[in-house]
C-alpha cells in the first residue's frame, strides 16, 4: 500500500472518529459537516469522498459507537453475570446495563433524537433497519454469554425481548436515572406476565 492510500484511509478513519465525538458533543441535529471535517482535520470534501455525505458519515459512527458500546457492556455483563442462579445473572446483567448508560448518555441521547426525525431524513431509516437485524442477533449473543448466536427465528426473538427492554430502560433512565428499570423490577414483571400468559387457565 503506497503512502496515498495509507494517507486515505487514516483520513477516512479520523473522520469517523470525528463524527462520533461530534455526536457525543453535540447530538445529530447540531452536527455540521464542517464539525467533523475540522475535528479530523481534512477538507470538507474528504467527507464527500469517503461516505458520500455528512449523514451516511453519522450514522456509520453511531453503528460503530454501538458495537463499541456493546463490547464494553459485554465486559460489565460478564463480570455482573458470573452466578449460577439464571434469575441472580438476569438481575445483575440489568443493573449493569442501567448503571453503564451515565458513561454512554450522549449515544443514547443521539438514538432518541434520530428516532424523532426520521421522516426528515431520507435513507437514514433504510440505514438503520439493515443494523436492526445484526443488533438484534447481538443482543441475544450478549445476553446469553456468547460471542454470537445462530441466525435463527427463535435467537431473533430473543434479540427483539432484549431490545425492547434495553430501550425501554435507556428511555427511561434519560428521563430521570432514578426512573430507569432495576433487574429486580424486569424479574417481577417477567414473571408476572409469564404467568399471565402461558400459566394455567384460571376458574
Amino acid at each position: 500500500m503506497d503512502g496515498a492510500s495509507i494517507g486515505a484511509m487514516g483520513n477516512r478513519e479520523d473522520l469517523l472518529a470525528s463524527a462520533a465525538r461530534c455526536l457525543q458533543e453535540k447530538g445529530y441535529g447540531r452536527t455540521t459537516a464542517r464539525d467533523i471535517a475540522t475535528g479530523a482535520g481534512v477538507s470538507l470534501a474528504a467527507i464527500g469522498y469517503h461516505y458520500g455525505s455528512k449523514d451516511a458519515l453519522l450514522v456509520e459512527a453511531l453503528v460503530e459507537a454501538m458495537a463499541k458500546w456493546g463490547e464494553s457492556i459485554g465486559v460489565a455483563l460478564s463480570a455482573a453475570t458470573a452466578v449460577d442462579d439464571p434469575k441472580e445473572r438476569f438481575v445483575r446483567a440489568w443493573n449493569a446495563v442501567r448503571d453503564g448508560f451515565a458513561a454512554h448518555r450522549g449515544l443514547w441521547t443521539v438514538q432518541f433524537e434520530l428516532l424523532a426525525g426520521l421522516d426528515h431524513l431520507p435513507g437514514l431509516s433504510e440505514r438503520l433497519a439493515a443494523a436492526q437485524k445484526e443488533g438484534r442477533l447481538g443482543l441475544a449473543a450478549l445476553f446469553q454469554g456468547r460471542t454470537e448466536v445462530a441466525d435463527t427465528p427463535e435467537e431473533l426473538a430473543r434479540g427483539v425481548f432484549y431490545q425492547s427492554l434495553l430501550l425501554g430502560q435507556a428511555g427511561q433512565w434519560l428521563i430521570g436515572p432514578e426512573l430507569a428499570p432495576s433487574g429486580e423490577q424486569y424479574l417481577l414483571g417477567l414473571s408476572l406476565v409469564a404467568d399471565d400468559v402461558l400459566g394455567a387457565p384460571k376458574d
